[in-house]
């Protein structure tokens, strides 16, 4: 595997790829068309040396892709917007008075804030008030963080499930899968073609599913260290430590995604187990779909022939003996 650089993310029915400040958001429309766009976005480890620091730049790291995740979805959601003519409510009339043209990115910011602390609060919060439920069965502060961890992630797994049920959600997944397959199949030397992604792994050690997962298990290791005996104090220090979980799981993963380490790669298996609930075999046009992202902002002819060039040689021979 030679790392490509290239992440990527699934939305509605389409894929966002990004390689370096350039990203291609590629959408297919109900017309069975595929809409392209691209666009630059430059990350705040960039813009700012401090924080691109290691063990720092993990924190803003995830704010850029949260915000680029936004910017991306509602591109995406743009296609599929209910067409039929009606009036706007009182609550849209009152955004769009009190904040006029600013009043979309406003309306992000806000989910976006809503969705870090449902997040904190259910996947942080709640496994420790559950685990708490135990404390006068349990008296070993190691236990009680190993138990808390294991609430976590059997949390996440229901969440995943559940969510899972939903039909756009499923071919969220399925096109997740199409993201993976499609970076999955450049690194290991493979040219770009339908047939080629669609042999290539669903799974990838880069996936923000599997970031997700080193969290919550690093997440165990510093609790279980780091004891409080009053419960608002114990909460207040799941929430405090979060920037450092991230940044500890955030250079774990950068490791893991440059790196073919048999113990690197043993590391990886449970983000790459749980990959299996959040990609799902996608069909040839959602391939064409990333394969569209793809070509967009990354010229990976001349990736393949820089890292690959037996593969190349192979490839092209065989296309002229055909």
């Amino acid at each position: 595997m030679k790392y490509s650089g290239i992440g990527g993310q699934a939305v509605i029915e389409g894929i966002m790829m990004k390689n370096g400040d350039r990203y291609a958001t590629a959408v297919r429309k109900p017309d069975g068309e595929i809409a392209v766009k691209e666009d630059t976005y430059v990350s705040m480890t960039q813009k700012v040396k401090f924080c691109g620091l290691p063990f720092i730049r993990g924190v803003f790291s995830f704010a850029d892709s949260m915000i680029l995740g936004m910017r991306t979805l509602t591109y995406s959601a743009s296609f599929f917007e209910d067409d039929e003519d009606s009036e706007p409510g009182r609550f849209e009339l009152w955004l769009d008075k009190t904040f006029g043209e600013k009043v979309e990115k406003v309306l992000m910011g806000f989910v976006m804030a809503f969705s870090v602390v449902m997040a904190i609060a259910i996947f942080m919060v709640l496994p420790l008030l559950i685990a708490n439920l135990c404390r006068r069965f349990i008296h070993s502060e190691t236990v009680m963080a190993f138990l808390e961890g294991v609430i976590r992630i059997a949390i996440f797994v229901a969440y995943i499930k559940l969510i899972s049920r939903m039909e756009d959600i499923r071919r969220t997944f399925m096109y997740h899968g199409a993201e993976h397959k499609c970076i999955n199949c450049l690194e290991h030397g493979l040219t770009l073609t339908v047939d080629h992604v669609r042999e290539s792994s669903k799974e990838h050690k880069r996936c923000g599913t599997s970031f997700l997962i080193i969290v919550m298990l690093i997440s165990i290791l510093f609790f279980m260290v780091i004891r409080v005996d009053n419960v608002w104090l114990r909460i207040l220090s799941r929430i405090v430590l979060i920037p450092v979980i991230a940044g500890v799981s955030y250079e774990f993963l950068r490791l893991a995604g440059r790196s073919d380490n048999a113990l690197v790669n043993l590391l990886s298996k449970p983000g790459m187990w749980m990959q299996g609930l959040t990609t799902t075999e996608p069909d040839d046009s959602m391939i064409e779909v990333a394969i569209a992202a793809v070509e967009k902002v990354f010229d990976w002819k001349a990736y393949l022939r820089e890292n690959f060039p037996d593969a190349v040689i192979l490839e092209e021979e065989s296309h002229d003996a055909v």
